[in-house]
Parts: structure tokens; sequence; C-alpha cells
């Protein structure tokens, strides 16, 4: 089968989208069918070598304190036609179709088999200005879309209440190989200290100021304790540290931005994995890194996070916003080795469920289907989710 992968963002940037359009690619090629990446990019992309095709140029947008890299232009339409005519693809898979513009000019022109993937959730940054047109192309060109996807129950209902109709629920996947309880930690933080570990964009939802809040009060019940943040963002992270500093908060580190090669040792450094968000998170992506990793979770009670999540089970949720209660429950992990161990070795087992060859393989089921049935959307529930 040949498959095209379309992202609409910057290729040469790793993001959620990225990854995981990356992972099918190499699944699929794995399984012997010919893949394309279609990406806009603002320079070398590694790795891949002639399957990326590079359509557009990327330009950086601030938007909601974050940084968007997509393509705006107006002209992509001779570029798309002469790719999609030389490459003659079976299916073509459009990931996040509501950003603006590469996704929904490839649906003008495409005359064959067309599936989306919609991964947001509310809130993310570059929909608020990519979400208004582009619904209004994706809504007149419709009918050409063959198959919907979402990656979870929240990401299914944001774009329901915009693109109504069928969706197939396949979530994410994880790369265990990469995640392995086998990494080694980050020695200099081997030290004998209760490692507590958040791995993100410093953007707000992400509710890492919660978790300083909370961190003062575990502190005091655990002072051989030290809080590890790792992720990029600048304006937030001068924020927060400067609050660190006038509060005299001891043992509070900031790492920066890491590849994701080097994001397996930060979760095997954690003796526990802390996620605050405040919301719209469509799916637990760093509960899922954590967990492959064999590590216990303190998380909020938020769509997308309870979806992976068990309570009691992998790990522990709490109501987002409220510092008292997360620094209770890290406290109450931090303090018995035993359920960590327990939670640890549960989130493995868990993690194995959503292995990308697993959800390549749902994935491809669900292209055959396409490709082989007659037209069903009329005759098949408004939801179906796909277990892992």
């Amino acid at each position: 089968m040949k498959i095209a992968l379309v992202s609409p963002y910057d290729f040469v940037y790793p993001s959620g989208v990225n990854i995981h359009v990356s992972s099918l690619e190499r699944r699929f090629t794995r399984m012997g069918h010919d893949v394309r990446i279609i990406a806009p990019s603002s320079g070398n992309v590694s790795g891949i070598g002639g399957r990326f095709i590079r359509i557009g140029t990327p330009i950086p947008i601030p938007v909601g304190g974050t940084i968007c890299r997509v393509t705006i232009s107006l002209r992509l339409g001779p570029t798309i036609k002469s790719v999609l005519s030389q490459e003659n693809f079976d299916i073509i898979h459009l990931h996040e179709p509501f950003m603006p513009m590469l996704c929904s000019a490839v649906l003008r022109f495409s005359n064959t088999a067309n599936v989306a993937t919609f991964h947001a959730f509310g809130g993310k940054p570059g929909y608020k200005f990519g979400r208004p047109i582009s619904t209004i192309m994706l809504r007149r060109r419709l009918h050409k879309l063959d198959g919907k996807i979402a990656v979870s129950q929240a990401a299914m209902k944001f774009a329901s209440k915009h693109i109504p109709g069928y969706y197939n629920i396949i979530p994410n996947g994880i790369d265990l190989e990469l995640f392995s309880p086998d990494v080694s930690p980050i020695s200099e933080f081997c030290d004998g200290k209760l490692n507590i570990v958040f791995v993100g964009r410093l953007e707000k939802q992400k509710g890492v100021n919660y978790l300083i809040k909370a961190y003062r009060q575990v502190r005091q019940e655990v002072p051989n304790s030290r809080l590890i943040i790792v992720g990029p963002g600048t304006r937030l992270r001068g924020k927060y540290e400067k609050e660190v500093a006038r509060s005299g908060l001891k043992d509070v580190i900031f790492v920066g931005g890491k590849p994701q090669s080097e994001l397996p040792q930060y979760y095997k450094t954690a003796d526990v994995f802390c996620a605050p968000a405040t919301g719209l998170e469509s799916f637990g992506i760093v509960l899922l890194e954590a967990m492959a990793v064999g590590k216990p979770i303190v998380a909020t009670n938020i769509a997308g996070y309870n979806s992976v999540l068990t309570h009691g089970v992998e790990g522990l949720l709490v109501p987002p916003k409220n510092e008292e209660m997360l620094a209770r429950v890290l406290v109450s992990l931090l303090t018995d080795e035993s359920l960590r161990r327990e939670m640890g070795a549960r989130a493995r087992l868990k993690a194995m469920e959503y292995s990308w060859e697993h959800v390549a393989q749902m994935v491809l089921n669900y292209y055959v289907r396409i490709l082989s049935e007659p037209p069903w959307k009329e005759h098949l529930p408004e939801v179906e989710a796909m277990s892992v």
C-alpha cells in the first residue's frame, strides 16, 4: 500500500503530532508499505531520506505563549498537485486538519481515499487562529474525507463540535524500545534524594506553578526530596525561577528542553512522575512515557489523563489547580517505597498495551476497511472506540 502521512507542522521541530507521524511511518515501512511524510520544513529532516516530501515554508507564529510553526502560504496548490500526481497514493492520512494550510489544501486536490486524525482538545494555541478558516474549508470538502480518527474521547468530543459524524478512536502509541525500564538514570541526581520529575512545555495549562506551590509543602514533610522540571519555555521559566528564588525553595532544578532520545533517562531518574496540567489535554502521552519506564504517576484528573491512568492502579489522580491535594498525594507516594514499586510495575504493563506496533496495526486495519468497503458512513454509529 502506498501511504501519505501529512503533518501541518515544521518537521524539523519535534512535537506530539510529528512524533506520531514519524512513528507510524517507521512501523508501516517495516510492514513493507511504501510511505511518504509530507510536511513543511525549515531545514533538513534527518533519518527519513527520500521518504520525506517538503511542501511549504513554516513561519513561527507566537500564539498563546507558545510558537506555532506552520505554513500559511496560499500558493501550495501547484506543488501539491504535482506531488499527488507523481506519487499516486492509495490513501492520504491528514493529521490535525484544523491547522492551516497544508492539510486542507492536500484534501482539496486529493483524488484518492482520505483519512484525518484529530489530536487536540480545545485549547491548542494554533487552533485559535487556524480553526475558523480550516473548519470552513473542511466542511466544504467533507465529502472527500472517507474516515476520521480521534486519539481519545476528549479529542473526539472537541472535533465533533465542528466536524460531526463517525470517529474511530485510536490512541497515541509509545516506543517501548526507547522508553524502557532498562535505561540508565541521570547520574548527578542519583544521590539518595527522592526525585519528583515533570516533563512538558512550560506553558500555563501544564500547571507547573501548582506543582511548585505543592512542592513547598512536600519539602516540609520530605526534606530529602528534589523537583526536576524538564521542558522548553523561556517566558514562564523565568517567572518560575524568580518565584522559587523569592521563596527560598531549595532543590528545584530547571534543566530546559531535551531531545526525545534523552527523556527516558529523566523518567528513569524519577521516584514519582508528576503531570499537574489544568486541562485541555487530549491524551496523556507523557504519562505513557513515564509508565513505560516503570514509574508511578501523580496526575490531575482531567480528560486525556484519566483515560490513560487508572486511579489507585498505575498512579494517583488529583483535582486540577489544587496544590494542597497535589502535595498530599506526592508525599503519600514519596514515603511509601513499596507502593511506588507496585504502581510502577503495573504502569509498565499498561504502557505495553499502547505499543506503536499495535497502534500502527489498528490504523492500517482502518485503512484496509476504508479501501475495501462500499460507502459505510450512513450505516455506522456516530462514535466507535477501537480499544487497545
